[in-house]
């Protein structure tokens, strides 16, 4: 069995334990030793980061062969279309290379909690949101796919990363699960690239 943290990180939070700047880090709000982060949140990113214990589910979720989904709620400078969605699921050009959406939908502003600080508002300029699906993970690539169409993102948090969630979960906590991983070499090959491991049981924790 291994473990698994849910872990919804506040905006200006590293997605690592240490840093020479003196920002905020993990450390802060994990006392867990031993668990790793699967992946990446970017620093001005809130939502969904799993940690884990084990290196082969590390690899699992965070490996681009993978391709696991991961679902982020933009909030977008601008006024969102279908068009815009469409232009994203067919992709957009990035320095980097083109990046495509496996989904991508208008929403209405989702239950939030409060962003600190608060995005700069500006009373003469509209925006909106989008839930975009992509399954990569290259740096601040939800951000530049939609600068690409011509929407700026303010806001972005990450709701999900496969089947595993964040909107029950406050910012700076966290919850546990225990994950269940097939024998090495036995089906690891077999399971379609887009499907999560499965649990056997969870169990809640929140930090004090």
């Amino acid at each position: 069995m291994s473990k698994l943290l849910l872990f919804n990180k506040p905006f200006h939070v590293l997605s690592q334990f240490t840093d020479s700047e003196a920002r905020k880090t993990l450390s802060e709000f994990i006392e867990i030793k031993g668990v790793y982060p699967a992946g990446r949140l970017d620093y001005d990113s809130e939502g969904l980061l799993l940690l884990t214990d084990d290196g082969q589910l590390q690899a699992q979720i965070s490996n681009p062969k993978f391709k696991l989904n991961k679902t982020y709620w933009a909030q977008v400078e601008g006024t969102a279309t279908e068009t815009h969605c469409l232009e994203l699921i067919a992709g957009v050009s990035l320095k980097d290379g083109p990046a495509a959406a496996v989904a991508c939908k208008l929403m209405d502003p989702p239950n939030l909690w409060p962003r600190i600080p608060p995005i700069r508002e500006r009373q003469n300029v509209a925006d909106s949101w989008i839930e975009l699906t992509i399954n990569e993970g290259r740096n601040r690539q939800v951000r530049r796919m939609t600068a690409a169409v011509g929407l700026p993102t303010l806001r972005l948090v990450r709701a999900a990363i496969g089947d595993w969630k964040v909107t029950d979960i406050a910012p700076g906590e966290h919850r546990i699960e225990t994950v269940h991983l097939p024998e090495a070499g036995k089906t690891r090959s077999k399971r379609p690239a887009n499907k999560r491991p499965s649990y056997k049981s969870a169990s809640h924790k929140r930090r004090s």
